[in-house]
C-alpha cells in the first residue's frame, strides 16, 4: 500500500514534472508511461533514466482507470485561478470530487500524479489539500505552508530572482537569507502604507488560506456541511476587521471605511510589486479613483452587472428585517436568534448551504470579483487585483446589521451567580498590565517553491510584528459551591480615532478575542494564571514555517500526533496589535461565564484543538454553546451605553497599554 506521506510530495515544486526529484530523501515517482503528458511521450525513457539516476527513494505508481478531466482541464496551466470565481469554484468541486472519491491511498496517488501534471498548479494544490484534510485514509498530514509552494504569491520579483542566484550559484552550506524590504509595495508618503506588516503579513494570509481549506463553500457536501461554518465565516472575518481597525488607530488612521457607494470613485490606490510564477503575469496596479464597472470576462465565464450586486444586497437586508429568508421552493425559513447568524453567513459567502443561491446570490464573492477586475472589466489585459479590506467592512455591516435585530442580553444571561471577578492584571516583562512589541526578522525556506532550481534550502527574511510573552493574573472569587466557568479574554481600544470615549455600541465591535478556556473554581479565592502562548486564538509561528521532513517522528504514536496539527489559527506574532511608542490604552475584559450554559458534550482531546475560536475543532463540535462573539455580538440592552455600564461582578475591565519599541529584533534558533 502507498505510504499517504507520499502526498505530500506532490504539493511541492508545483511547475516540475512528477518525475523529478522531489523533498529531502530525493524521492522519485515512477510514473507509467502512459501518464507522462504528450511534451515528454518521446522521450519517456530518457527522463526516467536521468532522473531515476538522482533517487534516493523510488515510488511505485500503479495505473488505475482514469477519469475525464475535460472540464477540469479549461482552465490552464499558466492562469490565475481563484474560488471567488464561478467557474472556478465548479471545476474546484469536481477535482476535489475524484480525489475523494479513489478508493485508497493508492488509488488517490495515482489519480493526483496522473492530474498534477495536466492541471492548473494553483487548482491542484488547493483540491489536494482539501482532499487530504478530509479523507479519513489521510487524516494526520501536516500539508506543507501555501507560501512554501507558491512564493510568488508573497515575495516581490526582485527578492525572488536574488534566491535564484543563490540556488545556483552558491552551496547549500554556504547560503545566506535574502532580506524582504519592509517598504517594498510603497514608500510612508502613502499613509495607507503605514498598515502593510498587517495587511502582508505572511503569517495572517496563510492563516486565511488555510482557513478556506478547512471550510470550503464549495465540494461534497459532507465536507462543506461543517458545524456552524456559516457563523464562523461571519465571526473570523469580524474579528480580522476589528484587529485592522485596531492597528489603524495604533497608526494614527480612522477605522476603515466600507465600501457601500458602488458607483462613485474608489481614492485608494494599490500598487503590488508580485509577479505569479505559475501564471508568469504580475499583478497590476489600481490606481486612484477607479469605478465598478459591469463585467464581462469570457475567459473566465464571468458576464455580471453591478445592478446584480445591489439587487442581492437589497434582496439580503429584506430578509435580514423581515426575519426570513425563502429557498428555492418558496418556503418560508426563519432567522432565528441563534441559528439565523449561520444561514445568513452561508447566503453571504454564497456556499452550497445556501437555501436560495438563485435568489440571494453570490454577493460576498462577486464583491472581490468586481473589484479585482476594476481595471480590467472586459479582460482586454488578461490580468488580475488583489483584493482589498473595505469591502469585508461592508460584508461585516451586513452581518451586524442582523445582529442589531436580536434580542439584547439581560442581566441573567451575561451574570453568574455567586462568582465575582475580583482583580486582573497582565504581566510581561517590566511594568504590569503593559504589552510590549517590536519588530521581529525570521527566517522562511523557499525550496519547496523554487521550481527547476538547485535542491537545497533558499531562505529568506522577513520582518513582522512581535510580542514579549505576558501572563495574565485573574483573581476569581467563588461564594459557592466548586464549579467550572468559561473565560473569556477581549481587548479594544479605550477611545475612538478622535480621542473621545466610546459608546458601548459602537466599541462592541472593536473587542477582539484574545483567549476562551474553561476553568475549575474552587470555593473561596482563585488565582487564573494563563500563558499567552495558550491562546485558543492562535497557532505559534514555527507551526507553519519548520521543516516538516527534518523533525517528523519516524514512528507512529503519541509523537506524531503531536506533531500532526493543524495551520488554521492566528499567527501568535499578531495576537497583540502593534501598540504606539507613547502606548495606546486599551480596554482589557475578563468574563468568566457560566459553563452549564457554554458546555457542549464532546471529547476534545484531539490534535488541532489549540486555536478553537476562529476555527473550531476537526471533526467537533465548535467547543462553546454561545454565539460567537459572546457578550459583544449583540447590541446592548437598555440603560446601558458604556463598558462600565454593561458589566455584571463575573466581568472585569482593566486598563492596559500596548506600548511599540521601533527595534528589530532576530528569531532566535528553535
Amino acid at each position: 500500500m502507498a505510504d499517504k506521506n507520499n502526498l505530500l510530495l506532490l504539493l511541492q515544486n508545483p511547475t516540475e514534472p512528477s518525475f523529478m526529484p522531489k523533498g529531502e530523501a530525493k524521492a522519485v515517482f515512477d510514473i507509467p508511461p502512459e501518464y507522462l503528458i504528450n511534451r515528454y511521450k518521446d522521450v519517456g525513457v530518457q527522463l526516467f533514466d536521468r532522473f531515476g539516476e538522482e533517487a534516493a527513494e523510488r515510488i511505485p505508481v500503479k495505473q488505475i482507470a482514469l477519469p475525464d478531466l475535460k472540464r477540469i482541464l479549461k482552465l490552464k496551466r499558466r492562469d490565475n485561478f481563484s474560488l471567488f470565481i464561478p467557474a472556478h469554484r465548479d471545476i474546484s468541486k469536481q477535482l476535489i470530487d475524484i480525489f475523494m472519491g479513489m478508493r485508497d491511498v493508492d488509488d488517490l496517488q495515482s489519480m493526483a500524479v496522473y492530474a498534477r501534471d495536466r492541471v492548473n498548479p494553483y487548482l491542484f494544490n488547493y483540491a489536494l489539500s482539501v482532499a487530504l484534510l478530509h479523507r479519513p485514509d489521510t487524516q494526520g498530514l501536516n500539508l506543507p505552508s501555501f507560501m512554501q509552494s507558491f512564493p510568488d504569491k508573497f515575495i516581490d520579483t526582485q527578492v525572488l530572482n536574488q534566491a535564484r542566484e543563490e540556488a545556483n550559484i552558491v552551496p547549500t552550506g554556504s547560503r545566506t537569507p535574502i532580506e524582504i524590504p519592509m517598504d517594498f509595495t510603497a514608500s510612508n508618503l502613502e499613509e495607507e502604507h503605514r498598515l502593510a506588516y498587517f495587511r502582508e503579513d505572511v503569517g495572517l494570509n496563510l492563516h486565511h488560506w488555510h482557513w478556506h481549506l478547512v471550510y470550503p463553500f464549495n465540494g461534497p457536501r459532507e465536507i462543506v456541511n461543517k458545524n456552524r461554518r456559516g457563523e464562523l465565516f461571519y465571526y473570523m472575518h469580524q474579528q480580522i476587521i476589528a484587529r485592522y481597525n485596531l492597528e489603524r488607530l495604533c497608526n494614527a488612521l480612522k477605522r476603515t471605511t466600507r465600501f457601500t457607494d458602488w458607483r462613485d470613485p474608489i481614492p485608494e490606490a494599490y500598487f503590488p510589486k508580485l509577479d505569479s510564477l505559475v501564471a508568469s503575469r504580475s499583478y497590476p496596479p489600481r490606481v486612484a479613483n477607479q469605478v465598478l464597472r459591469d463585467l464581462n470576462r469570457e475567459q473566465d465565464q464571468v458576464k455580471a452587472d453591478v445592478t446584480r450586486l445591489e439587487q442581492w444586497r437589497d434582496r439580503i437586508f429584506n430578509a435580514i428585517h423581515t426575519g426570513v429568508v425563502q429557498d428555492e421552493s418558496g418556503n418560508d425559513i426563519p432567522l432565528t436568534e441563534f441559528e439565523g447568524i449561520d444561514i445568513l453567513g452561508n447566503i453571504i459567502e454564497s456556499s452550497i448551504l445556501s437555501p436560495n443561491r438563485p435568489f440571494y446570490g453570490d454577493i460576498h464573492n462577486f464583491g472581490h470579483v468586481f473589484l479585482s477586475y476594476i481595471h480590467d472589466p472586459d479582460h482586454r489585459h488578461l490580468e488580475s487585483d488583489p483584493i482589498f479590506y473595505r469591502w469585508h467592512a461592508f460584508i461585516d455591516d451586513v452581518f451586524q446589521q442582523f445582529k442589531g435585530t436580536l434580542p439584547r442580553y439581560p442581566v441573567e444571561q451575561l451574570s453568574y451567580d455567586g462568582v465575582t471577578v475580583d482583580s486582573v492584571t497582565v504581566q510581561s516583562q517590566g511594568t504590569p498590565n503593559v504589552f510590549n512589541t517590536y519588530w521581529q526578522q525570521s527566517d522562511v525556506d523557499l525550496s519547496r517553491g523554487m521550481d527547476f532550481q538547485p535542491r537545497g534550502s533558499v531562505f529568506v527574511r522577513f520582518t513582522h510584528l512581535q510580542h514579549q510573552p505576558f501572563t495574565y493574573n485573574i483573581m476569581v472569587n467563588n461564594s459557592g459551591a466548586p464549579r467550572q466557568g468559561t473565560c473569556r479574554i477581549f481587548m479594544a481600544p479605550s477611545t475612538d480615532e478622535r480621542g473621545n470615549p466610546w459608546l458601548l455600541q459602537d466599541q462592541r465591535t472593536m473587542f477582539i478575542e484574545l483567549d476562551r478556556f474553561v476553568v475549575n473554581l474552587q470555593s473561596g479565592q482563585n488565582t487564573i494564571m494563563r500563558r499567552s502562548d495558550q491562546s485558543s486564538v492562535t497557532i505559534p509561528f514555527e507551526r507553519t514555517f519548520r521543516n516538516l521532513e527534518a523533525n517528523r517522528p519516524q514512528q507512529e504514536g503519541e509523537a506524531l500526533e503531536q506533531f500532526n496539527f493543524c495551520g488554521c489559527g492566528w499567527p501568535h506574532h499578531l495576537l497583540i496589535a502593534k501598540g504606539t511608542p507613547e502606548g495606546k490604552e486599551c480596554d482589557l475584559f475578563v468574563m468568566i461565564s457560566n459553563y452549564d450554559d457554554d458546555r457542549v458534550d464532546q471529547d476534545t482531546n484531539v490534535p488541532c484543538n489549540d486555536a478553537s475560536s476562529y476555527c473550531g475543532i476537526k471533526d467537533r463540535l465548535y467547543p462553546d454553546r454561545r454565539s460567537m462573539g459572546y457578550p459583544f455580538d449583540r447590541l446592548p440592552r437598555d440603560g446601558v451605553s458604556t463598558l462600565q455600564q454593561f458589566l455584571t461582578p463575573n466581568m472585569r475591565v482593566q486598563n492596559v497599554t500596548i506600548k511599540f519599541n521601533n527595534r528589530i529584533l532576530r528569531r532566535p534558533k528553535q
